[in-house]
């Protein structure tokens, strides 16, 4: 068998996340209390308790779903082989990283609630928004946007490219909305808006770029110690350096998540396990590894069933 471990990224979060855990296991209470010491604030109580408005706060919502995973990893890699490689989408990509080592905990947490302030604030300067095309393959989504886009102050992009015929997009709310009414006659089978604070992975996260690059370049980065597959390039990751580059670059690149895990399949991965709140990711693998196995583990039923099947 070769594992890939899979992180989620926002909109996974739910007030409770991760109670059940710490209560069970030693290691979880102590990752939580480690994280409201670093950060300085009640994040998991206000993971377990809300309120919902704020928890949902990119700002909060990143370092919560962050915690969540860690504490889940650490709870089930004592029932797991060793690696083989790691991913996660969008935000996940930080939590793919403290798992692979290239960055720690305490610095993963303040990094990751710094770019969701960031993000934020971007949003805030330039509003934009998302919205899900269903049934509409990657290449049909990006001629969409390319069509209904108005030039720089006016544009939609592809943003999460989860899997066939799942495609999010980002962008101007004048532009999104465009590429919301076209595309059914583009071949969608449906359109969902997306309840979120900007338009993510977009153009109009420049202004966030900056800010993270900033804080990166004061943060201690290692090699990782099993590759991890970028969210920006669908390939492996072997190096601190391509690391810190391809973080600061997600935040205006699309996820490639459905050609991230084409990588994972070609480098030989037999069995995913995904390790946070929900089970988005080993969702999707239903598409985009068929007859692959693919589990979640946030819970504490989840933890045990890992434990059965080492």
């Amino acid at each position: 068998m070769s594992l890939a471990l899979l992180f989620p990224g926002q909109g996974s979060q739910f007030v409770g996340m991760g109670r059940d855990l710490a209560e069970a296991f030693p290691v979880a209470a102590d990752t939580f209390r480690e994280a409201d010491e670093v950060l300085g604030l009640p994040l998991s109580r206000l993971m377990w308790e809300g309120p919902e408005k704020e928890l949902v706060l990119t700002q909060n919502a990143q370092p919560a779903i962050l915690v969540h995973s860690v504490a889940a990893l650490r709870i089930g890699e004592e029932h797991l082989e060793a690696p083989a490689l790691a991913a996660g989408h969008s935000l996940g990509e930080f939590s793919a990283h403290v798992a692979a080592g290239t960055l720690n905990f305490a610095d993963a947490l303040q990094a990751v609630r710094r770019r969701g302030e960031l993000m934020y604030e971007a949003g805030t300067r330039r509003p934009g928004t998302m919205a899900a095309l269903l049934g509409l393959d990657d290449d049909a989504a990006e001629d969409l946007c390319r069509g209904v886009s108005r030039g720089p102050d006016s544009v939609v992009v592809p943003a999460n490219l989860n899997s066939t015929g799942q495609v999010v997009i980002s962008g101007d709310v004048d532009a999104v909305e465009r590429a919301q009414q076209a595309a059914p006659e583009a071949g969608a089978r449906r359109v969902v808006p997306l309840n979120v604070s900007g338009a993510f992975h977009s153009p109009l996260m420049a202004p966030a770029q900056e800010g993270l690059q900033a804080f990166l370049d004061h943060v201690e980065m290692r090699d990782p110690r099993f590759p991890v597959i970028s969210n920006v390039t669908a390939g492996a990751v072997e190096t601190a350096v391509d690391a810190r580059e391809l973080l600061v670059r997600q935040l205006t690149s699309p996820v490639r998540w459905s050609a991230s895990v084409t990588t994972m399949l070609e480098r030989g991965v037999t069995e995913f396990v995904e390790f946070g709140p929900g089970s988005v990711l080993t969702g999707l693998n239903r598409r985009n590894a068929r007859g692959v196995s693919s589990r979640a583990c946030g819970t504490t039923d989840e933890v045990a069933s890992l434990s059965e099947h080492a």
